[in-house]
């Protein structure tokens, strides 16, 4: 029995792709930067998830993160690296504005209120994350948020598992559920913290054989049967 669910935000309750197109169109355009083309977005998309990977090895600080991606990415691309720090920070704003649930995230999340306690773990950034949650009413619904930035460490470490499990308070680690879409984040976290794991797969890759994962899901309403709730 699951008595606690920790939820993954960007790529699990949210669409991150989405927000992600739309506040880097708004950026381009605030900065005067032409058209931010479907081969552009993609090319940042794949360097900005190399750095989220760096961070969740510990080789990058969050900061290092948010202003290098951009450095990186402008000087491939052409544009003076010296936009990175304020096109990051409206970027961050933007990010919080658009909201699109996946798999009616909402009404499952609303659903299960009262049924089981529910939180939020996210590695997104304070200023992203608090708007979107807020926009998005899902600040309401949920029993608390964990956001790596004000916890001081990132999933997948210990360190972001183990405040988090303390300030949940007294709860066998079993029945607490990780749903979350990346492996290396969520997935290897939930399983180093002794957490009953279940993998949102909505592409239906092939799990992995060297994770033990319990749960393997391709739509985010597959959750409520997996919980034996009344």
């Amino acid at each position: 029995m699951i008595d606690v669910i920790l939820w993954d935000v960007d790529g699990t309750l949210l669409d991150f792709a989405a927000a992600e197109r739309a506040a880097m169109e708004e950026c381009f355009a605030a900065f005067g930067l032409g058209e931010l083309t479907p081969d552009r977005l993609g090319r940042y998309s794949a360097l900005n998830r190399t750095y989220w990977q760096r961070l969740e090895r510990g080789e990058l600080t969050k900061p290092q993160v948010l202003v290098g991606r951009f450095q990186e990415f402008f000087a491939r691309e052409g544009f003076s690296t010296q936009l990175a720090q304020p096109f990051n920070d409206l970027y961050q704003e933007k990010l919080g504005d658009t909201v699109c649930f996946l798999d009616g995230a909402d009404r499952l999340v609303a659903r299960l209120q009262g049924r089981v306690r529910q939180y939020a773990a996210t590695n997104g950034t304070r200023t992203a994350q608090e708007r979107k949650l807020k926009r998005s009413g899902l600040d309401k619904l949920l029993d608390g948020v964990f956001i790596s930035e004000l916890l001081g460490a990132e999933k997948p470490s210990s360190a972001f598992f183990d405040q988090v499990m303390e300030a949940v308070g007294p709860v066998d680690r079993r029945r607490v559920l990780m749903v979350g879409d990346s492996l290396t984040s969520d997935m290897a976290g939930g399983l180093g913290a002794g957490l009953t794991c279940c993998w949102y797969n909505p592409q239906k890759r092939p799990a992995p054989e060297d994770m033990a994962l319990d749960y393997v899901i391709s739509d985010l309403n597959e959750v409520e049967g997996l919980l034996d709730l009344p």
